[in-house]
């Protein structure tokens, strides 16, 4: 006889956390039996439906819409598998304790589980994203060898090599994601071990493609101004051009710049303000004293309510799409991307002769190594210059 199943998306708007979100909860009822868990989505108080039980705005429901359709399979592969089910054994094999993966691509799905979650809480979706690349291409080569998965015991050296081979010949990826897919499989393979499913990793040996010099693209100061001196005649293009030039004054990335509140606004005796915050990507701390184009800018936004971030902005994907018609309507050669404006703040200050360890605390960088990048930029611009200066000397 088959159990009676329902699930219910609600909240609880007496919990909220320090930026204002509550947890969306799922309530999960088997044979009048109930649990929750939550869904890993978070949202205001004001934001949420109570009687459909979803988000006002309906483009951010599909986490919620994606967690219901893993619960239901979730519930059918119990029933068939073993015949019983009830509520707390369906939580259980959600959230993982009665189930430790023993195969790779099932290691892989769980594991872009817990990006997703973690994607939502920091409010950035990049490596989430990216999982999603890696681990197809991972499938893809597993199906060219007639499998549809494989046990982490049965993976040699052979098959990391072999996957190597599949990237780059098969696929035609370049080193950067050859890489990438390498560090997705390790990154697999580890967590297998952690778990004691795996006794060491069998791909220690399998090297890294050697990676091409890294080339950061950023705008020259020309681009920049450009920018400054153009306001554009929409409300959403206007905040992100006015985000891409602040983020080209501080350094901040986008997750950074969309979590700033005023509490990481300070000001010293002499009465200069300065920006004090924790990247979200590496966990250290920035210390930017504030350009006075970026003070500017902030004192259009939020600087008083700590309760709401400072700049309004959308999603990621929104932003980087109108930062993108931003860049085709100036007339930019290259193809304009947010990220653009924290290299061209690293590379505009190199340039004006800022010390590199005062750079690389303002940009939060792990280890100064990763700001040494923007001083190969600078000299190849310098170089450059110096051949367009001997041809136009040819000339004359």
């Amino acid at each position: 006889m088959r159990s009676t199943f329902k699930t219910l998306f609600y909240i609880n708007r007496s919990k909220l956390k320090a930026d204002g979100t509550t947890p969306v909860l799922c309530r999960i009822t088997v044979d009048n039996k109930q649990t929750v868990l939550t869904s890993g989505v978070y949202c205001k108080p004001e934001d949420w439906n109570s009687k459909k039980g979803e988000l006002r705005d309906g483009m951010y429901n599909n986490g919620l819409v994606k967690f219901r359709q893993r619960i239901e399979q979730t519930y059918e592969n119990i029933l068939k598998e073993q015949g019983v089910i009830s509520a707390e054994l369906l939580k259980n094999t959600i959230i993982g304790v009665n189930t430790i993966p023993t195969h790779l691509l099932q290691g892989g799905e769980a594991e872009r589980e817990r990006l997703r979650a973690r994607s939502l809480e920091i409010k950035s979706t990049s490596t989430y994203r990216q999982s999603k690349t890696t681990q197809s291409n991972l499938r893809d080569f597993l199906l060219s060898r007639g499998m549809e998965d494989i046990a982490f015991s049965d993976i040699t050296e052979e098959f990391g090599e072999s996957f190597k081979m599949f990237l780059k010949g098969n696929l035609g990826y370049a080193t950067t994601h050859v890489n990438h897919c390498l560090t997705w499989l390790n990154r697999l393979i580890y967590i297998a071990v952690d778990q004691e499913v795996l006794r060491s990793n069998p791909l220690e040996d399998v090297e890294y493609e050697k990676k091409n010099p890294p080339k950061l693209r950023h705008i020259t100061r020309n681009e920049l101004k450009k920018i400054m001196e153009t306001p554009m005649p929409y409300e959403r293009q206007e905040l992100a051009r006015r985000a891409f030039i602040f983020s080209a004054f501080t350094g901040l990335a986008f997750v950074d710049t969309r979590n700033l509140y005023p509490h990481h606004i300070g000001q010293i005796a002499d009465g200069r303000r300065y920006i004090r915050t924790k990247r979200a990507k590496t966990d250290v701390e920035a210390f930017i004293p504030l350009h006075p184009v970026a003070d500017q800018i902030l004192s259009l936004y939020n600087t008083t309510d700590d309760t709401q971030p400072i700049f309004p902005l959308p999603s990621r994907d929104q932003v980087w799409f109108e930062i993108h018609e931003i860049g085709f309507a100036l007339e930019i050669k290259q193809n304009l991307s947010y990220h653009m404006s924290r290299h061209s703040f690293g590379t505009l200050l190199l340039s004006a002769g800022i010390p590199i360890e005062s750079i690389s605390k303002m940009m939060g960088h792990t280890n100064i190594s990763s700001t040494q990048i923007y001083s190969k930029v600078t000299d190849d611009k310098i170089s450059e210059d110096m051949d367009k200066l001997m041809e136009r000397r040819k000339i004359v």
